[in-house]
């Protein structure tokens, strides 16, 4: 049993001496999957390298782009830079009378209370009318009167309200002078960290709430413009509706007027004839 198993290993190293020869002898072996795991792999390496420098082309691109953005255009503030007119304090008058200096400090600086005191030293004022007389018209008459104290009353909020607008904006205009300035000046800087993409986010916004601002106050001088225009056209109104009115009621009584007048000249012709009959 022994030489059985002894004869069995003989064989097995007999069998295995060839190999042994192949893998540590003289002799190259050729594995066609090593190989093509190692073509798999230049493969691969070379798309990778590829990939690589097209992935570096575009970061160059895109820097030399930034770049190019990143630079300031010269001579912006030489070449595009423009005054603008800006209001200006209004300059007293002589005050002869010291009635204009109120009016001249409304104008200047606003303020509802302000324009009050300017319109009441500047302007005539129209006094009450009378109790007793008013109570005595006959109500075309009061009518009359009402309407005339309307618009006087009309005319005066009007204009106070218009000079108190007047007077706040040009207040005011000095400071949205400054602003508008560093903005422009913002605008035209050189510094690099004036012209990042979030300062000119910034300097928009500034320029748009500015804008609007600006169109605010505009907005209010039409308005004042509009109830001044609102007023005069009320006087217009009232003066074409009096007119029509006195048509009308000269119409509806002219008969009953020229009858009290034709028995008027009727009664004094005859007392007149009496009177001559009696005389004879």
């Amino acid at each position: 049993m022994k030489s059985i198993k002894l004869y069995s290993l003989f064989l097995s190293v007999l069998a295995l001496a060839p190999m042994a020869h192949a893998q540590f002898g003289s002799g190259i072996v050729f594995d066609p999957t090593q190989s093509a795991h190692a073509l798999q792999q230049i493969e691969q390496g070379s798309q990778i390298y590829t990939t690589a420098v097209d992935t570096r082309n575009q970061i160059v691109t895109m820097y030399n782009l930034a770049h190019q953005m990143a630079q300031m255009p010269q001579n912006l503030e030489a070449r595009y830079k423009a005054d603008w007119s800006q209001w200006t304090s209004l300059q007293a008058p002589a005050n002869t009378y010291g009635n204009t200096s109120a009016l001249v400090n409304a104008l200047n600086y606003g303020a509802l209370t302000n324009a009050q005191q300017g319109y009441n030293s500047a302007y005539i004022q129209a006094q009450s009318y009378p109790s007793g007389n008013y109570s005595s018209l006959n109500s075309r008459s009061q009518a009359t009167v009402a309407n005339q104290y309307a618009t006087s009353e009309l005319a005066q909020t009007t204009t106070t309200n218009t000079l108190a607008t007047l007077g706040t904006i040009r207040s005011d205009s000095q400071t949205f002078a400054t602003k508008l300035a560093n903005l422009e000046s913002d605008t035209y800087s050189t510094d690099p960290t004036q012209q990042t993409e979030n300062a000119l986010l910034g300097k928009i916004n500034s320029a748009t709430l500015l804008q609007i601002h600006s169109q605010q106050d505009t907005n209010q001088l039409l308005m004042a413009a509009l109830q001044q225009q609102l007023v005069a056209q009320k006087q217009q109104i009232d003066g074409q509706n009096r007119s029509l009115n006195n048509s009308v009621y000269f119409q509806q009584n002219f008969p009953t007027t020229m009858q009290n007048v034709n028995n008027g000249v009727s009664g004094s012709m005859h007392s007149i004839s009496l009177s001559i009959n009696g005389s004879n």
